[in-house]
């Protein structure tokens, strides 16, 4: 049962599961912001109908398994033939939707074997399957939409190495493909490979001119639309999107980190390269320019954390706050280990419950962990469940700036290492 925007989607889900001549029974949509009545009373409508006409055999009601989109999958024989010159070519790219709507390189046979000898293995190997059409994504896949996003050959080890974490059962690769929420797919990396590949980690990581950090974040977006098949409108549902859908990746400040490396928390050597992915919206500006202590500055990046309309609040899993290195710097001085900030920040970054209207913490009521917990958090609702769940890195230049990103929250992030050839 699903609201009839979700259709398609029950019908890829009901296709990869083999069902797909069960019936989709479809409600009218919305049943979020309505009356309980309403929607109670939708649904109701629903489940007589969609069971009516199971009995029926009429299948007014039943959605059918969805195909596959024309050309969304790569040619049985490795190789498409298009007539005419490069005009043509990328036009035809276009029309195929194989696209994220800006230009491409051409993913010529040349090109793409260039790509494939920065990497271990046979083309044909499995990188993982891809929800939410749950298709096989070979290095061949990823070598060819690396080229496409631009990628010099010896950027394709870490792309892999992205595509592979998103598999992880925690990174929730279905819900982050087809959500409303605006998610993109933060990259981020870490150890010698970013400076080996010459990413910018300093002034603008985050913003345009570098081609490893603007290129890697984007063929990790066309490998989930073009083999998972999170195409906006049909299977990517995302009701406004976000520019970092396009790109959002850069580098660890390691340099500037007045801590040991973000890795070396999660269990990996300092000497090891790797690659994390967050499903996180795009970043929310810190300014201060006026604090001079810890505290002070603990307090601005609290009170810029503790916002209501977020998903974390509601429904857990884990944010990432990039320090500028100044903020670190004076943060560090200050006496705090990066676990001194994740505490700090726990007990600091809440939503008084007044803030939030009451039909609002009546749906949060059965949420995220809300259950029997709001008298518990009558002082405030913590931004998440733990303080390891605020993840602190370090990246950036000079300036009295840093960055918060929420997540989807039904999703954690995860780290790989990087295997380089």
């Amino acid at each position: 049962m699903v609201t009839a925007m979700f259709a398609d989607l029950a019908g890829s889900l009901l296709k990869e599961r083999h069902e797909a001549s069960l019936p989709v029974v479809q409600v009218a949509h919305p049943v979020g912001g309505v009356s309980v009545t309403e929607a109670r009373t939708r649904i109701t409508d629903a489940v007589v109908r969609g069971v009516a006409s199971s009995l029926t055999g009429e299948g007014a009601s039943s959605s059918p398994g969805t195909p596959a989109r024309d050309g969304s999958a790569p040619e049985e024989a490795g190789r498409i033939l298009i007539e005419g010159g490069e005009a043509d070519a990328l036009e035809e790219f276009h029309q195929r939707g194989w696209t994220d709507g800006l230009p491409v390189v051409l993913p010529t046979e040349d090109r793409v074997k260039a790509a494939l000898r920065s990497v271990s293995g046979n083309p044909l190997d499995t990188v993982g399957c891809l929800l939410p059409r749950n298709a096989t994504a070979t290095l061949l896949d990823v070598a060819i939409n690396a080229v496409m996003a631009g990628c010099r050959p010896e950027f394709l080890p870490v792309i892999v190495a992205a595509v592979e974490a998103t598999q992880e059962a925690d990174f929730n690769l279905y819900g982050v493909q087809t959500t409303t929420h605006n998610c993109g797919i933060l990259v981020i990396i870490h150890g010698p490979i970013s400076r080996t590949i010459g990413m910018n980690s300093g002034h603008n990581c985050l913003g345009n001119g570098n081609r490893a950090n603007a290129t890697i974040g984007r063929a990790v977006r066309l490998v989930l639309q073009n083999v998972g098949g999170a195409t906006p409108g049909e299977l990517d549902k995302a009701t406004l999107g976000s520019p970092a859908k396009f790109t959002y990746c850069f580098a660890e400040n390691e340099e500037k980190t007045p801590w040991l490396p973000f890795r070396t928390a999660l269990g990996f050597r300092a000497e090891e390269s790797c690659v994390t992915v967050v499903a996180a919206e795009a970043p929310h500006n810190i300014n201060d320019h006026g604090s001079s202590t810890a505290a002070s500055l603990l307090n601005t990046i609290a009170q810029t954390m503790a916002t209501v309309g977020n998903n974390n609040l509601y429904v857990g899993g884990d944010t990432y706050l990039i320090l500028g290195p100044e903020h670190a710097r004076t943060i560090a001085d200050g006496g705090f280990s990066r676990e001194g900030v994740q505490q700090v920040l726990y007990e600091r970054a809440r939503v008084a419950l007044a803030r939030i209207s009451p039909e609002k913490l009546a749906e949060l009521s059965s949420w995220g962990g809300y259950q029997n917990r709001l008298e518990e958090w009558k002082e405030g609702i913590p931004l998440v469940r733990t303080p390891g769940d605020i993840r602190v890195i370090v990246a950036g230049g000079s300036g009295k700036h840093s960055a918060w990103c929420p997540t989807f929250g039904a999703t954690r992030s995860v780290t790989r290492r990087i295997h380089e050839r």
